[in-house]
């Protein structure tokens, strides 16, 4: 990792706020003048620091109420299991996240984002229990979500 200075961590905080703001405004926040400024985003995208920008969506007013966390079991442990698994996860819409964990009974762990249980129901009988290797499916159901964001922490990089 390179180093970032205070003017790189300032910059990435405040494009994960809100990455529509102009160069201007974003160069008066973080106390550069523009061009300076511009330059070291771009620096920052080409670094991989930003990977991309984009627009985050109101999931209830599109009619999205339903988001159920989902354990999924697999019945071997084999790269090439594995690997068709996360080929077929990645084209259902639904599943926002999927990520393979350990300490738990399950081998993957999804956050999934449907309309409703009607849409759950087909999604799972009609999708998830059907891919090769799954031999357990476990769901839980968001009743309220207390916090959600994607900003991600960057105190410990002020060293």
């Amino acid at each position: 990792m390179e180093k970032l200075d205070r003017y790189d961590l300032k910059i990435l905080a405040e494009l994960q706020r809100d990455a529509r703001i102009s160069n201007q405004e974003l160069a008066e926040r973080i106390g550069l003048s523009p061009s300076p400024c511009s330059r070291r985003v771009k620096q920052l995208e080409d670094d991989g620091y930003i990977v991309r920008q984009v627009a985050l969506l109101d999931r209830k007013k599109l009619g999205l109420s339903l988001t159920a966390y989902v354990l999924i079991g697999m019945d071997r442990h084999t790269p090439e299991r594995f690997e068709h698994f996360q080929e077929v996860i990645r084209q259902c819409p639904e599943v926002l996240e999927c990520s393979l964990v350990t300490g738990m009974e399950a081998d993957y762990q999804l956050k999934v984002v449907v309309p409703d249980m009607d849409h759950y129901q087909q999604f799972l009988l009609g999708q998830l229990t059907r891919i090769e290797g799954v031999t357990s499916v476990r769901s839980s159901f968001v009743l309220n979500q207390v916090l959600s964001s994607t900003e991600l922490p960057l105190g410990h990089l002020r060293g």
